[in-house]
C-alpha cells in the first residue's frame, strides 16, 4: 500500500451537492460521478444531511470508479464541504485508500489497482504527517483485513504465529509462541481442552511492545484466535462453518494494531496476546458435560463445545492479568451470534467492568468511526452461568448471550479494568456496508491505535 499524496495546485476532482449542482444530467446523489473535460464531479447528497461518513462512502464510490477507469492520479484543490481541512482531506485518504483494497489472493488473475496518487493544494500540505500515520494504521488494518479473510487451509496455529512475527519482529515487537509443552506448563489448561480435538498443535502468541516510560504499566490487547471453529462436537451447520475461517478476528485486530502502533513508534506500553487454535471433532476433543479447569483454578462446566472462544479467552485474560498487572485489558472476540441479533454488522457489543476505562475505549472509537454499544454488566444475568457441578458454565443459554459471554470472561480478568468487545457482527460483513466491502473489515485496529496514542 504506496499512496502517495503530494502538493501541487491542479483541479481535477471537484465536489457538487444534491441541491446545488447546475450539470446538466448530474443530480449530485451521493457517490454520483461525472467525467468531462478532465475533470470529475462527485456528488455528495444533500448538504443538510452531509456529515464524515457520507463524504467517507462517496470518496470510497470515488476511488472505485477510478481503478475501473484506469486513473493513476486526481488533483485536490478545493473544500467545499462542512468538514474542517483536516478531517476533510484525511477522511478522504482514508476513503480512497481502504476503496484500493481486494482480496485475490485466491484468484488467478490479479485485480490491477493502478489509482495511487493524490496531489493536493498547497494549502493541505501542512497534514503530510497527519497522512503518514493514517497510511501506517491502514497497513495494519488491511493485515488485519487478509489474515482474517485468509482460509483455515492457510491460516492455522503456527501460520498465524508465523504471520504475527513475520509483520512484527522487525518493527520493536518481541514476539513470543508457545507450543503445547509450553502452554501446558503455563497452567493454560482450559485453552488446551478446546485446541486438543485437532490435530494443528495450539500456539499461545505473545506480542510485547514495551517502548514507553519503563515503570508504566502496558495496555494488553487480547484476541480470540480460533483459526476455524466447527463448533466441536455441539457441532454447527455446514452454513455456520462456510466463514468460520474468520474466528479469529479478534487476534487479526489485536496482531494489526500492533503494527500500527509499531510502523508509527508510538511511545507506549503495549501488550498483545493470541490462544490460536482449531476447534474440531476427534477422539480427544472436549465434550459437552466435561467439567474442565481453567488458570486461575476455576473449574468450568462446559454446557456447550460450541462456546468455545470464551474457554480459550478465560485463559488469555486471565495471563494478560497476572503476569503483566495491566492499567487495561481489552478483549476482541468474534464471540456470539447473539451480538448480531442485538447490534447486526453496524455496532460492536461491549460490556466492562470499569466505566471510565470503557469511557476511554469509547472516546477513541468515535474519533475514528468505528461503532460500539455498552450491554449492561447487570448482576442478575450472571445467575445464567451458574452450574451446578463447576465454578461457572460456559454457556449462559439463549437469553441475554452477548452479556452472557462476556460476564463469563470476567471471572478471569482478576479485577483489572477490562473491556470486552464482542465483533461477531462487524469483523466480517455479509453484504458491503459503509466504506468496507464484504468479508472482514479489520474493525477496531483504528480505536485500539487511537487508545494508545493517548495512553
Amino acid at each position: 500500500m504506496n499512496f502517495n499524496f503530494k502538493s501541487k495546485d491542479k483541479n481535477a476532482l471537484e465536489f457538487a451537492f444534491k441541491d446545488h449542482t447546475e450539470l446538466e444530467f448530474f443530480k449530485g446523489n451521493k457517490g454520483e460521478i461525472i467525467g468531462f473535460h478532465g475533470k470529475i464531479v462527485l456528488g455528495l447528497g444533500e448538504k443538510d444531511k452531509f456529515d464524515k461518513e457520507i463524504f467517507k462512502e462517496a470518496i470510497c464510490s470515488l476511488g472505485k470508479f477510478l481503478k475501473e477507469k484506469d486513473v493513476e492520479e486526481i488533483s485536490v484543490k478545493e473544500n467545499p464541504t462542512k468538514l474542517d481541512d483536516k478531517n476533510f482531506i484525511l477522511s478522504l485518504a482514508e476513503a480512497l485508500i481502504v476503496s484500493s483494497y481486494d482480496f485475490d489472493y485466491y484468484k488467478s488473475e490479479k485485480k490491477n489497482n493502478l489509482f495511487k496518487e493524490v496531489n493536493l493544494n498547497e494549502k493541505f500540505a501542512c497534514y503530510e504527517q497527519e497522512l503518514t500515520e493514517l497510511q501506517n494504521v491502514l497497513c495494519g488494518q488491511f493485515l488485519t483485513r487478509d489474515l482474517v479473510n485468509l482460509r483455515s487451509n492457510d491460516i492455522y496455529p503456527e501460520s498465524l504465529a508465523q504471520k504475527a512475527s513475520e509483520n512484527l519482529s522487525d518493527l520493536g515487537v518481541k514476539v513470543k509462541i508457545y507450543g503445547k509443552d509450553e502452554i501446558l506448563n503455563m497452567r493454560l489448561t482450559a485453552f488446551y481442552e478446546v485446541a486438543k480435538g485437532s490435530d494443528k498443535e495450539p500456539k499461545f502468541i505473545v506480542m510485547e511492545y514495551l517502548h514507553g516510560e519503563q515503570d508504566k504499566a502496558p495496555l494488553a490487547l487480547v484476541g480470540k484466535g480460533l483459526t476455524y471453529d466447527a463448533g466441536g462436537y455441539s457441532i454447527k451447520t455446514s452454513v455456520g462453518m462456510k466463514t468460520m475461517n474468520s474466528d479469529m478476528g479478534g487476534s487479526g485486530s489485536v496482531i494489526g494494531a500492533l503494527k500500527a502502533i509499531a510502523l508509527n513508534k508510538l511511545k507506549v506500553n503495549v501488550v498483545g496476546i493470541v490462544a490460536a487454535c482449531e476447534n474440531l471433532i476427534s477422539g480427544r476433543a472436549y465434550k459437552p458435560g466435561d467439567i474442565i479447569k481453567a488458570r486461575n483454578g476455576m473449574t468450568i462446566d462446559v454446557d456447550n463445545t460450541d462456546a468455545e472462544g470464551r474457554i480459550t479467552l478465560a485463559d488469555a485474560v486471565n495471563y494478560a492479568a497476572t503476569e503483566y498487572k495491566p492499567a487495561l485489558i481489552i478483549d476482541l472476540a468474534t464471540l456470539t451470534g447473539a451480538a448480531i441479533s442485538a447490534l447486526g454488522e453496524t455496532y460492536t457489543a461491549s460490556i466492562t467492568n470499569n466505566k471510565g476505562a470503557f469511557k476511554k475505549v469509547l472516546q477513541a472509537s468515535k474519533k475514528v468511526d468505528e461503532k460500539i454499544w455498552l450491554m449492561p454488566n447487570d448482576p442478575f444475568y450472571k445467575t445464567y452461568n451458574e452450574s451446578e457441578n463447576g465454578d461457572v458454565k460456559n454457556s449462559g443459554g439463549p437469553k441475554a448471550g452477548s452479556i452472557t459471554a462476556g460476564q463469563f470472561i470476567e471471572n478471569f480478568v482478576e479485577d483489572y479494568p477490562w473491556v470486552h468487545l464482542d465483533i461477531a457482527g462487524t469483523a466480517y460483513l455479509s453484504a458491503p456496508q459503509g466504506i468496507n466491502g464484504k468479508g472482514a473489515t479489520g474493525v477496531h485496529v483504528k480505536t485500539l491505535y487511537e487508545l494508545a496514542k493517548e495512553y
